[in-house]
């Protein structure tokens, strides 16, 4: 027979003793009904791409099969696979069968030590504890933020910019204060208005470099300059490095960290880009504290945050070291030898096109062109001219203010080349079609 502890017994002598007996299905003061409803952080969150995306109602035209230059995964046309030194590393762990439990919630020391190893320089050293891994780079940004900004607070981002940045802050009740970009100084900070949204409720500056949607490719002087108004308002800074590396031969890719012994970084990576593995979820923060502003707080937030969800992928964390310093050099070479010839062709294209105006990228997978919308008045914004596009060329381009940055458009150039031109010469037909010179589009409008 179970025995029942005193302090059980008395409590039940006690409620026979009164009469309190508490009956099943009543709860003295409520009445029970049906009130589920959606928490408020749901409501909160708010992603503008799909918000976007999802109200263009638009068929593409029937007669020409669809060309999407939206998506920012490159594995989607199967002419950028990864490696098959990195394919084989995850099929060997998987038949190993020692990584399919749980790991500790910042990953297993060893591949910690791993990715330490792989970024440690004399400028930036690091060890396996200022590594933490995480579920993709998306969920590092999310860590990220979650530890350096208390709701009321407010965090920097760039504009043009990724719009997860937005999407994540607002769920965590974190103020989104945008900095201007400038497309004449190939999307460069603009640094004075950077300086000017500091306040006392700043938590942290966000630096997207290599830049989604932008391309672009920060100098070390400009890198340095953006440091100094860091240090001078003692902002820490996240950076978005996912894309890192990814920069073509003509630039050089310098981590912000390497530049700076004052300013604290936390750095965001990941494998999806670079190694041409999204889906494979694996990312990771890099804690580059040499001045110890960020302390063992951080460190400690950063791990209890982790254990909400216990980790990424075992089976990719046990394949990681072998990923990281075995993928042969010239796996990476290629890769951005076709990213770089796929990007040329769509600046020289567009370039010859009236009316639009793009921005020559230096990295990464993507360029920005610009709509000369007085050219284009029978469309009122870039989200009617990437709707229209759609349905008479079946070429689909992300309007640019799902990164908060309208009349613009964006590409992404993993497609397969003959695609490119494809989509290029479609959107030529577009624009020859659409474009009004200044008298005419004068005239247009004087008919409204």
């Amino acid at each position: 027979m179970q025995k029942v502890s005193a302090e059980k017994l008395k409590s039940y002598v006690h409620l026979k003793s009164t009469g309190n007996t508490i009956s099943p299905g009543k709860v003295k003061g409520r009445k029970p009904r049906w009130a589920v409803r959606a928490s408020e952080m749901s409501k909160k969150t708010f992603n503008p791409i799909r918000a976007i995306v999802d109200s263009m109602k638009v068929e593409p035209n029937p007669k020409k099969a669809m060309i999407s230059l939206s998506l920012g995964d490159p594995t989607v046309f199967g002419n950028l696979p990864t490696n098959d030194e990195v394919t084989q590393a995850v099929k060997d762990v998987l038949d190993s069968g020692q990584y399919n439990g749980y790991a500790p919630s910042v990953g297993y020391q060893s591949c910690r030590e791993a990715v330490a190893a792989y970024y440690n320089c004399p400028e930036a050293p690091l060890k396996a504890q200022d590594v933490i891994l995480t579920s993709g780079c998306s969920q590092a940004i999310e860590l990220a933020l979650a530890v350096l900004a208390n709701p009321g607070q407010n965090i920097l981002v760039p504009r043009p910019g990724f719009s997860l940045y937005k999407t994540l802050a607002l769920s965590l009740g974190i103020e989104v204060k945008l900095y201007n970009l400038l497309p004449e100084k190939a999307w460069e900070i603009d640094l004075e208005h950077l300086e000017s949204l500091v306040d006392e409720k700043t938590a942290c500056l966000i630096v997207n470099n290599p830049s989604n949607p932008c391309g672009s490719v920060f100098s070390k002087s400009h890198l340095q300059e953006i440091l100094a108004v860091a240090s001078r308002q003692c902002v820490p800074i996240l950076a978005d490095e996912i894309y890192g590396d990814m920069v073509f031969a003509d630039c050089k890719y310098e981590p912000i960290a390497t530049l700076s012994t004052n300013v604290p970084v936390l750095s965001c990576g990941g494998l999806a880009k670079r190694w041409l593995v999204p889906g494979w979820r694996m990312g990771w923060i890099l804690i580059h504290d040499r001045r110890d502003i960020f302390g063992n707080e951080i460190r400690d937030g950063l791990q209890r945050l982790s254990q909400r969800i216990l980790g990424p992928c075992t089976i990719v964390q046990g394949a990681l070291e072998r990923i990281l310093h075995r993928t042969p050099p010239e796996f990476y070479h290629n890769t951005l030898s076709i990213l770089k010839s796929n990007a040329d062709l769509c600046y020289a294209a567009l370039s010859a096109i009236p009316g639009l105006q793009p921005v020559r990228p230096a990295g990464a997978m993507y360029l920005m062109v610009e709509i000369e919308m007085e050219h284009f008045p029978e469309f009122e914004n870039d989200v009617e001219f990437t709707e229209r596009l759609i349905s008479e060329q079946s070429v689909f381009c992300l309007p640019a203010t799902c990164f908060e940055y309208p009349n613009f458009f964006r590409v992404v150039t993993t497609v397969p080349e003959e695609m490119i031109l494809e989509a290029c010469s479609r959107i030529q037909e577009f624009c020859e079609m659409h474009y009004q010179g200044a008298e005419g589009a004068q005239d247009l409008e004087c008919d409204k």
